[in-house]
Parts: C-alpha cells; sequence; structure tokens
C-alpha cells in the first residue's frame, strides 16, 4: 500500500504543478496593484537628466496633477509609447519623467531622436528611485495627484486607447 502512494506521489505532484501553471498562464502580467496607491510619493533626491547641477526631490512634484513616467534608451517599448506621451502633453497633461538605470549621453539621445513630453527628467541613473516605487521595468507610468499621493500606476506599454479609455479620465478626476 505505502509502495503505490509512493509510485503516484510524482503524478500527484506534476497535476498540482500543471493546475498552478495553468491558472498562472491566464493572468496578466501587466495587471498588478502598485504598493504606492494611496501613497505619498517615496522621498527622493536626484539629478535633472538636461541639468546635472539642478537636484529635484518630491517637492517638484507637487502642485498639480503630474504623471510620472519610468522610461529608459534602453527600452524598446518606451520608444513606442513616446507618441502617446507626446499627445497627452499636447492636451494639457503635466508629465514628468525619470530616466532610469541609463546614462546621461544616451537619455538626451532618446529625448532628441524621439521628442521630449516631459516638463522636466529626473535622472535615476543607479536605479534607487525606481526601487523605491517598485518598478518592475520601463515603462511604468505613476498619476500623482496635486499633494504628491499615488493615485494610479500603469505598468507596460501606454496603447493609444490607454490614453482615451483610462488616462485621460484618471487625470480628469483627480483634477477635481
Amino acid at each position: 500500500m505505502k509502495r503505490r502512494l509512493l509510485l503516484a506521489l510524482p503524478l500527484v505532484i506534476f497535476v498540482i504543478f500543471g493546475v498552478f501553471l495553468y491558472l498562472g498562464l491566464g493572468m496578466n502580467p501587466f495587471d498588478r496593484e502598485s504598493a504606492l496607491k494611496a501613497r505619498k510619493f517615496p522621498d527622493f533626491s536626484l539629478p535633472a537628466l538636461e541639468d546635472p547641477e539642478r537636484q529635484l526631490s518630491n517637492a517638484d512634484l507637487e502642485g498639480e496633477v503630474t504623471l510620472v513616467n519610468v522610461w529608459g534608451e534602453w527600452c524598446p517599448t518606451c520608444k513606442q509609447e513616446m507618441p502617446q506621451l507626446l499627445t497627452l502633453a499636447n492636451s494639457g497633461v503635466r508629465l514628468v519623467g525619470v530616466d532610469y538605470k541609463d546614462t546621461r549621453a544616451k537619455g538626451l539621445q532618446f529625448l532628441s531622436e524621439f521628442g521630449n513630453p516631459f516638463e522636466f527628467n529626473i535622472f535615476d541613473a543607479d536605479g534607487s528611485l525606481g526601487f523605491d516605487l517598485g518598478v518592475y521595468g520601463a515603462p511604468e507610468t505613476f498619476l500623482i495627484d496635486a499633494d504628491g499621493v499615488v493615485r494610479y500606476h500603469h505598468t507596460g506599454y501606454i496603447k493609444p486607447e490607454d490614453v482615451r479609455d483610462t488616462i485621460l479620465p484618471e487625470v480628469e478626476k483627480w483634477r477635481q
């Protein structure tokens, strides 16, 4: 009897593993809640990408609703979402960039080539701010209210329909 149970054990383990794998395949990896939602944006003090002498901090994000977009020159989907970010900026949405794990020269070249929708860019060369934000990779976008509280988190590439269906309505909701 024990021998039969021992022989069936690998099959039972395989079936359990298969069920977890099947359930995991149905999950959207971009559909995750930010641990920062309804919390203040993490404290930081980092230089501006465009001006290494200028130190930026949380105070620079407060005062109006702001989309903070984490991007990098090395990120192919960041290039794809740049037209949507330019559209948002042209429609009056305040955008701030976080150049994540990049070099200053490559970040500036990226903005020169693909456009710069950002009011300013935080230069996060070592990824410390990205770590505090819980960033898995770029692009990721955080909506910050006028008091500096994270209200929405978009993981991954912003598609044109995301601008219309989600981001602009969220911005308007928190502007009021």
